[in-house]
């Protein structure tokens, strides 16, 4: 107990230092942590939805929606396969949950199935051979199309994930720092982006589908034709995106899609200085484009964003250099959204609100000062108890331990970028409260041994040696319980298990390696006879 080794000191030297530079930014204004210089850690602990204020959004996935447009492109994929073999066909379309098509010619019924099973759907995931659709045989030479069911829930799954993704690129651009976007149930994403005072505009961005699409205009269709609904077959009804548009027909099939985009600004038109998005097209995108621009000079065709068209130029000469601009009644938050959109991507599908609600920077406010309120009156209330159990001494030797537990929980989750929410308060006002347990375990069990005959010096050696299992088994059962709360849970339960855990490490690092190398200083420097808590009231 004398002499403590010398990488104990260093590690709780370095310990002391690293609480301090890690955390010392938190208490710094903005300005000066910018002046800081370059080897200086920055970063400060993010305030949860609950402390900064921000807002929230309970998002579905409409996978509903998802399985109408596979079974609509379904249609036009089995269009398209029999129309290239020469197969004659009538009566195709969806009916109750699949692809009914004709086959007129009986002869033919058998290489239409075949062709069909082929080259509809996709391959099955984990399957050798296997697609994601069925061809059926039915009487009258009529085949049905139907989904594999566990791809349809595949396709869902992959949906949801895939809109976490995008979701989580969208916010980024938006600037939010450290936003909760997680999964619940089968089809539903909670977004918690603190920060964002404005819920409005926070679920424009993320509901827009964004799906960006280049299509061919059909002139021949007529406004009368147009208004009694007769479209032909491969073409379909666009409207406009403001008001006053007229309604356009045209291909189905896209010239180009918006996942060929690499890049989209907002910008402002040369010529009339309004609000536009500028977008270049990657390789593949250039060359089809060039050639579909090449191919249909004088023609228009429509740039359409989830199935809305914003502009149906005339191609006055081909377009080969794989960029250009969307011009509408932009304004420059808008432009700024779609170029945002463009960038992070295409939902699959849309997102439908289901809950949304808005914390105030007042409300945030008012929490970290109640926050602030319990951790100083609980750091008060130990610090009266350890001084009046354990005498100045001891009792401000546990006082230095927690104040340098205190620093290392900030600077770790300053380090990490960890959220700290309202429950997060909470979890370190515990970690204070069973940080000086460990040390009551140990002071006690020293007094007990002093009591029992043995020397000041071997006393509190044991106290320390025999104390620890305890420590031990106390942190790990507070540990394992918050793993499970940080696996399972969701939003301020993780703020709350995440704290916990770390104080788990700071708490028994400090009450043990920082109290026993305090202890032992002032063994060396003092020479006591005796215990002093031995003469402190129990």
């Amino acid at each position: 107990m004398v002499s403590i080794s010398r990488w104990r000191i260093i590690l709780v030297v370095l310990s002391l230092v690293f609480g301090v530079l890690f955390a010392l930014p938190n208490a710094l204004p903005q300005d000066v942590r910018e002046s800081l210089p370059g080897f200086m850690p920055k970063k400060v602990m993010n305030l949860g939805l609950d402390l900064q204020g921000g807002s929230y959004l309970l998002l579905e996935v409409d996978t509903e929606a998802l399985r109408v447009e596979r079974l609509t492109n379904m249609v036009e994929d089995v269009r398209t396969s029999l129309r290239e073999e020469q197969i004659l066909f009538s009566d195709l379309g969806v009916v109750n949950g699949g692809v009914n098509v004709r086959i007129t010619d009986p002869t033919k019924i058998e290489a239409a199935t075949k062709l069909l099973r082929d080259s509809i759907g996709a391959p099955m995931a984990g399957s050798t051979g296997g697609r994601d659709i069925t061809v059926q045989s039915q009487p009258g030479g009529q085949l049905r199309l139907t989904f594999v069911p566990d791809a349809l829930k595949a396709e869902a799954a992959r949906a949801v994930e895939q809109s976490q993704e995008i979701i989580r690129r969208r916010i980024d651009e938006l600037g939010t720092r450290e936003p909760t976007i997680q999964r619940q149930g089968t089809n539903r994403i909670v977004v918690a982006a603190a920060g964002e005072s404005d819920p409005e505009r926070l679920k424009a961005v993320l509901g827009q589908t964004a799906k960006l699409t280049f299509h061919l205009v059909d002139e021949g269709v007529s406004p009368e034709e147009i208004m009694a609904g007769r479209i032909p077959p491969g073409r379909m009804l666009v409207q406009g995106g403001s008001a006053g548009d007229p309604p356009i027909v045209v291909e189905r099939r896209s010239l180009v899609t918006g996942e060929m985009l690499t890049d989209a600004q907002a910008g402002f038109d040369q010529l009339n200085g309004q609000p536009n998005v500028n977008f270049r097209f990657n390789g593949l995108g250039t060359r089809r484009f060039g050639e579909a621009t090449t191919a249909n000079v004088k023609k228009r065709f429509a740039i359409v964003l989830d199935n809305k068209y914003i502009s149906a130029p005339v191609i006055n000469e081909p377009i080969t250099g794989g960029s250009g601009q969307i011009s509408g009644n932009f304004t420059t938050e808008s432009a700024n959204d779609l170029a945002l959109v463009l960038r992070a991507g295409a939902l699959p599908t849309r997102l439908n609100v289901e809950e949304q609600r808005t914390v105030g920077a007042e409300l945030g406010a008012d929490a970290i000062a109640a926050g602030q309120i319990s951790a100083i009156g609980a750091f008060i209330l130990v610090l009266i108890f350890m001084v009046v159990a354990y005498g100045w001494l001891f009792g401000g030797v546990s006082i230095i331990a927690l104040i340098v537990n205190g620093l290392l929980i900030v600077g770790a989750m300053s380090m990490t970028q960890a959220t700290l929410t309202l429950p997060g308060i909470a979890g370190l006002i515990l970690t204070l409260a069973v940080a000086v347990d460990a040390n009551v375990l140990i002071y006690e069990r020293m007094r007990e041994e002093y009591r029992n005959g043995r020397s000041l010096i071997t006393a509190m050696d044991a106290g320390f040696n025999r104390a620890m299992l305890t420590i031990f088994d106390a942190n790990i059962t507070h540990l394992g319980a918050a793993t499970i709360m940080f696996s399972l849970g969701a939003g301020p339960v993780k703020g709350f298990a995440w704290t916990l855990a770390i104080g788990v490490f700071t708490s028994v690092f400090t009450a043990v390696l920082v109290t026993q190398v305090l202890l032992a200083f002032w063994l060396k420097v003092a020479r006591p006879k005796t215990l002093p808590i031995e003469r402190a009231p129990a």
